[in-house]
């Protein structure tokens, strides 16, 4: 068993992997350009929703208030006319690239920590690196590309969507991987 304190070094090293490869992914390979399509009739829609006043938040179209209002004959014909969806509003103005890319790299960080505990309980010091490898690039890839999944389940993202973002997570387990059979302590 390692500490995940003596982890610290390979749990830094993977978050700047990740961070240099997913730069890699989202500024040279177009592979996400197509993730997101323009919205018919845009300006309409939002001078809509100007003139309603919505605030940031997460909205879901048509919404009941309730799980007995879901199967009332009006929701059900709203559900059938549609359109139905769910709507992410985020703050006005151009996206904030550095604070995103703070957060992003503290995320990173944090699934590192999860990976070196992970790792930490099931080998000792000295691993073989190609062990080693293969765990925290196991568990990198469930952490960063199979969560993916649930947002195609729940909330209608494409299926190609979240095929492409699982690419992604397999790119970043691989680069966690690499990260701790790196720089795993020797034995003692």
């Amino acid at each position: 068993m390692v500490s995940v304190f003596d982890l610290w070094l390979p749990i830094l090293a993977s978050g700047v992997f990740v961070f240099i490869v997913s730069s890699v992914i989202h500024m040279a390979i177009p592979i996400h350009k197509g993730d997101y399509a323009k919205l018919p009739g845009e300006a309409d829609v939002l001078k809509s929703m100007r003139d309603q006043s919505v605030r940031p938040g997460q909205y879901m179209f048509p919404c009941a208030d309730s799980m007995k209002e879901m199967a009332t004959p009006e929701m059900i014909e709203k559900l059938n006319q549609g359109p139905v969806g769910f709507l992410t509003v985020v703050d006005n103005g151009p996206m904030n690239m550095g604070k995103a890319l703070v957060q992003w790299f503290v995320y990173s960080l944090v699934v590192g920590f999860c990976i070196a505990y992970v790792a930490g309980m099931g080998l000792a010091a000295g691993a073989d690196s190609m062990v080693v490898f293969r765990l925290t690039a196991a568990v990198g890839i469930l952490a960063y590309g199979i969560a993916g999944f649930v947002e195609s389940i729940w909330k209608g993202v494409p299926w190609g969507v979240s095929a492409k973002f699982l690419f992604d997570g397999f790119l970043y387990g691989m680069a966690t991987g690499g990260a701790f059979a790196w720089l795993w302590p020797a034995a003692i």
